[in-house]
């Protein structure tokens, strides 16, 4: 079979060699690690000292890493808890956010009538920090501010550090939903400021099925899984220890090698804005995607006049993509119906197209793809 040109990253990335040879011996091991044997204790120190490792990384404590199946458990942990352990009665967050965020906020809307604020933004996606700084002032409720480090569908970089400084200022949580960023970025946690933060291991060379919560120290939380004492009484259920070490391992492999990777997808990043903003007329670069300094060098994305089927003819010919996000059912997301409602375009007559570059992505097979890309035009 021909090898498929794989531009769907930010949706999930594939496994690692070293990823997926650290699988494969961890698979040989068996004992449930919350038992008091010799083979269960065995798996309970490996997986405590993954979350040594994974805290050293992100200069954190490792009692601030809970396990969890998922960023979107992630989220959903730290934000019901914030709410029914923590008192949070005002949430205010952004209409950019994933659905594993918008979702929960309205659901915990639904069931303890808390606050819910929108903080604005302009037409490229930037959040309005003078807004953020308005709604903190007018309020008096404790209160969460949840927006996201690196937006997964039009890859804008937020300035978390002014945010954090922000919050600080009114004595408020904050969450950041940085699922898009841990393994991409260099990040320091600790040096952000942040209270909470999330992570998902598919995004950065792992397996599926584990991410992580970053919950500050001191900060109590229970677990809404109920059933077990594991990760401290705070998230109940067999730990998956296999995802974990090879969570571990992609996590320590995406940052020894992150200076070089960064420069090489960065590169074709360029390549490909240069491409296709000399060849197709009327193309948008959503958000600021086309800014190498303020988005993500993983994700570029792109509007043009309506091409229909597009992403299933490029399938059909060996290219993955996407038009969305992978958790966005219909043609046209939340994020792109918030960016262009006040505009004068109508979304209803754009393709949307989210490239995701990745280390496995060949510089040839990019510049095959603009081919057959460009000869839709």
């Amino acid at each position: 079979m021909k090898r498929k040109i794989f531009l769907d990253n930010a949706s999930t990335t594939p496994l690692r060699k070293e990823v997926y040879i650290s699988l494969l011996k961890t698979l040989k091991r068996f004992g449930n690690p919350s038992s008091n044997h010799s083979l269960g204790v065995y798996n309970k120190y490996n997986i405590e000292y993954s979350r040594i490792k994974i805290a050293k990384i992100l200069n954190i404590s490792a009692e601030e890493i809970i396990f969890t199946s998922s960023g979107t458990e992630a989220n959903n942990l730290i934000l019901r808890n914030c709410v029914k352990n923590l008192n949070v009665q005002c949430i205010i967050t952004s209409l950019l956010e994933h659905k594993s965020v918008l979702e929960t906020v309205y659901d915990l809307y639904l069931q303890y009538d808390i606050i819910v604020k929108f903080v604005k933004f302009n037409s490229k996606g930037e959040i309005d920090l003078n807004n953020l700084r308005k709604l903190l002032k007018e309020n008096t409720n404790i209160t969460l501010v949840s927006l996201m480090y690196v937006n997964n569908e039009i890859g804008n970089i937020l300035n978390l550090k002014k945010v954090s400084e922000i919050c600080r200022e009114f004595n408020t949580y904050l969450h950041s939903d940085t699922i898009q960023a841990i393994g991409h970025l260099n990040l320091n946690l600790k040096k952000l400021n942040i209270h909470f933060a999330s992570a998902s291991a598919h995004k950065f060379y792992g397996p599926y099925g584990i991410g992580f919560a970053y919950i500050r120290k001191k900060i109590s939380i229970k677990s809404f899984i109920t059933g077990g004492l594991q990760e401290k009484n705070r998230r109940a259920g067999t730990e998956n220890i296999y995802g974990i070490i090879g969570m571990t391992e992609a996590l320590k492999l995406a940052y020894n090698n992150l200076k070089y990777e960064k420069n090489y997808i960065q590169n074709i990043k360029k390549y490909c804005i240069k491409k296709l903003h000399n060849n197709i007329p009327k193309l948008i670069f959503n958000g600021l995607s086309k800014n190498i300094n303020k988005s993500i060098y993983t994700i570029l994305s792109i509007a043009f006049p309506k091409k229909y089927l597009l992403s299933l003819n490029l399938d059909l010919k060996g290219v993955i993509i996407s038009q969305a996000s992978a958790c966005i059912s219909s043609e046209y997301s939340h994020v792109f119906k918030s960016l262009y409602q006040n505009t004068k375009r109508y979304i209803q007559d754009l393709t949307f197209l989210r490239i995701s570059f990745g280390i496995f992505n060949k510089k040839k097979e990019i510049k095959n793809f603009l081919k057959l890309f460009l000869s839709f035009f």
